[in-house]
């Protein structure tokens, strides 16, 4: 008997350029396949290496990319333009802005530049209809301000990738029409009050995510994530959303096609 195939869903922020995975994303793309994830964000931290996540893209089915500077990185980096994130809409597989945003856990020192850096991504990603790709640390205040004030001079679409932030800077996202992309660390045994604050948000606003090689899920913690498991932490958010798996799946995905419209329902 032929078993059936597992229900499609997406891995929608990843890091597949990293030095961790070299030599093997041929292998890994086909675990995620037979996992039933058939499409992958793989995210662009420094703007400089565009070039080569670009090609990582372009060589792979299912594979698109988002590009920005990291906030970890803005005291490293040249500032981005406006201008150089909105050209690289252009190609058909970038799909996102980012990531970008504050943390304040390791570089809290460069927290002006940080500010001015999102304020830019923003922008770019106001002119590009592109969803903004959020990375939050330590900073919920400070980012709860800056998002709420930039859409008040002008809509934009976000995800805050990997939420691991409080209920104050959930809510605040939610009302702006955002949404909450539920990372590994929903799955770890210590993370109640997080699945709490999933729980609490609508699940039409919810996607999944891997951020691999970081934060693998449960029974994998500890060890290289890679984009096959967002189906375990897939199995975690339908628990927590009362739906069964296939369901959950479901939803998820089409979260994604909406949000990340240039990669909805497409292999290219």
């Amino acid at each position: 008997m032929t078993q059936a195939a597992p229900p499609p869903i997406v891995d929608s922020h990843c890091h597949l350029d990293f030095s961790d995975f070299d030599g093997e994303h041929a292998a890994l793309i086909e675990r995620a396949r037979a996992a039933g994830v058939g499409r992958m964000v793989t995210i662009c931290t420094r703007l400089r290496h565009e070039p080569q996540i670009r090609a990582l893209a372009e060589a792979h089915e299912g594979l698109f990319y988002a590009a920005g500077t990291h906030p970890m990185s803005v005291a490293e980096e040249p500032m981005a333009t406006v201008e150089e994130l909105t050209r690289l809409a252009d190609h058909p597989k970038f799909v996102g802005i980012g990531e970008t945003g504050l943390d304040y856990h390791y570089t809290a020192d460069s927290a002006a530049a940080q500010a001015e850096s999102l304020r830019i991504h923003i922008e770019a990603a106001r002119r590009t209809r592109l969803p903004l790709i959020i990375h939050a640390r330590d900073a919920d205040d400070d980012m709860a301000r800056i998002l709420t004030e930039e859409y008040r001079a002008g809509a934009y679409a976000c995800v805050m990738h990997c939420f691991s932030s409080g209920a104050g800077l959930a809510r605040a996202a939610l009302d702006l029409g955002f949404y909450l992309s539920m990372s590994g660390i929903a799955a770890f045994p210590r993370s109640t009050d997080l699945r709490e604050i999933f729980a609490a948000a609508p699940v039409e606003r919810i996607l999944v995510e891997t951020d691999s090689p970081y934060l693998a899920p449960p029974p994998h913690r500890g060890r290289r994530n890679e984009p096959a498991y967002v189906a375990r932490t897939a199995a975690v958010g339908a628990r927590i959303f009362g739906m069964d798996y296939a369901e959950f799946a479901r939803q998820t995905t089409a979260n994604f096609d909406r949000l990340f419209w240039k990669a909805a329902g497409g292999a290219a």
